[in-house]
């Protein structure tokens, strides 16, 4: 196996949670849940299906010192009492945009639906703003309106409507816009 890079990622600390740089070690869980149909289909990226190696694949990216996305797992074994006992709680992402923006994304295991997971770890991330971006953005998937309250509670505005592919549906999917100004 090849060396990976070791990059500099903030680690964010919730009450919960740790908000931190995906190891090798959490590939099985990660692929565990994120090969769940239901995850999966509220994604743009993750087929279902979940073929071999996929996930590895993007743990090793997500370590890559030269990444266009920083990705931190939802880890709540990492602190006291941690959530559930579990280690890996989900995923919350940054990609790089130009002008100084990123493209917020998230999925939180099926187990953690409904716990205030997925709005903590927005919030979290959003309050340590760890790339220093000046805008966020994040898009969801229409029929997933619980993922929309999760955006308006990290102080996410609207934008507008719009429609992106997902591979687990092998369809265009029509999705609702945010944004939000960091300075």
């Amino acid at each position: 196996m090849q060396a990976l890079d070791w990059p500099e990622q903030a680690i964010i600390e919730t009450e919960r949670f740790v908000l931190r740089a995906p190891r090798l070690s959490d590939v099985g869980l990660l692929a565990h849940y994120s090969g769940d149909k239901r995850v999966a289909c509220e994604t743009r990226s993750i087929p279902h299906p979940l073929p071999p190696g996929v996930t590895e694949a993007f743990v090793k990216r997500a370590l890559k010192s030269d990444r266009a996305e920083d990705v931190w797992v939802i880890d709540g074994a990492a602190v006291e009492g941690g959530e559930r006992g579990q280690e890996v709680l989900g995923v919350v992402s940054l990609t790089r945009m130009d002008r100084n923006q990123s493209q917020l994304g998230y999925w939180v295991a099926p187990p953690c639906w409904n716990t205030g997971v997925a709005s903590e770890a927005v919030q979290a991330l959003v309050a340590a703003n760890p790339l220093g971006n000046d805008t966020l953005f994040a898009e969801v998937f229409q029929d997933n309106p619980a993922s929309a309250r999760v955006l308006t509670n990290a102080g996410f505005e609207y934008v507008g409507d719009s429609e992106t592919f997902s591979v687990a549906r092998n369809a265009s999917v029509s999705t609702w816009t945010y944004s939000r100004k960091m300075r």
